[in-house]
């Protein structure tokens, strides 16, 4: 277990552990405390996914990045990629990712750029929501034929479309209710509401919760690869 400082202590099994690497949320967390945690690991030669960068955070990175800590800014600098190893790198499977407005794409794009880490493929709908149904009709279609393991599905306002989605599909879905939305029940409380009580089979992350829905899907490759025969360290 690697300790930065006084304050950090990161566990470097839980790739082997339970199959997924952990990812360092930025959220509450000062800029210097953040970068001796990136910089601990880099000098024990592990990578690192960090998750939703504040503004000054993604400064203070940038500076180090361009200083030589070998950083990637990813899904448009929600997720930072810290080069080196993150654990199994899963080759085999699909899995779909759904937005059903176009203000949910970057969280479903911080989903995206997890799993291509990971080495998941991903497929992506994008603004297919309920309010013009066709379009969701077309995109199933284009999707299924990919046979995704694992649907992704991303929705604010009433939080339709996983269910819609969910009596849809061969592949069990996952709904992530986003804080789009406005007046009684926005920020995404009315669409976690309505998720967690669909009538087709779904199971629900908490509201924004992009990274927890991915690593939850990796999980389940993990779950399927056994011993990690079929996975390769990165």
């Amino acid at each position: 277990m690697t300790v930065a400082g006084a304050y950090a202590r990161i566990d470097r099994d839980r790739p082997r552990r339970v199959g997924v690497p952990e990812v360092i949320l930025a959220e509450g967390k000062t800029v210097g405390h953040l970068l001796g945690i990136l910089r601990a690991l880099h000098a024990d030669g592990a990578g690192a996914l960090v998750s939703r960068p504040t503004p000054a955070q993604r400064r203070a990175l940038r500076h180090d990045a361009r200083a030589g800590l070998p950083l990637r800014f990813l899904a448009g600098g929600r997720v930072v990629r810290l080069g080196g190893p993150l654990g199994p790198r899963y080759r085999d499977g699909t899995v779909a990712i759904v937005a059903a407005g176009t203000s949910d794409v970057p969280l479903a794009e911080e989903s995206r750029a997890v799993l291509e880490e990971l080495g998941i493929r991903s497929v992506t709908a994008y603004d297919v929501g309920v309010a013009g149904l066709h379009r969701l009709l077309v995109a199933t279609r284009r999707l299924e034929r990919h046979r995704p393991e694992l649907y992704l599905a991303f929705a604010g306002r009433e939080g339709a479309l996983p269910t819609v989605l969910a009596g849809l599909v061969h592949a069990p879905v996952v709904g992530v209710p986003t804080s789009v939305g406005y007046g009684r029940g926005g920020r995404g409380e009315a669409a976690l509401n309505a998720m967690l009580q669909s009538c087709a089979p779904l199971a629900v992350v908490n509201i924004d919760g992009a990274v927890p829905a991915a690593l939850f899907a990796a999980q389940r490759f993990a779950l399927r690869e056994g011993s990690g025969a079929r996975a390769r360290a990165r």
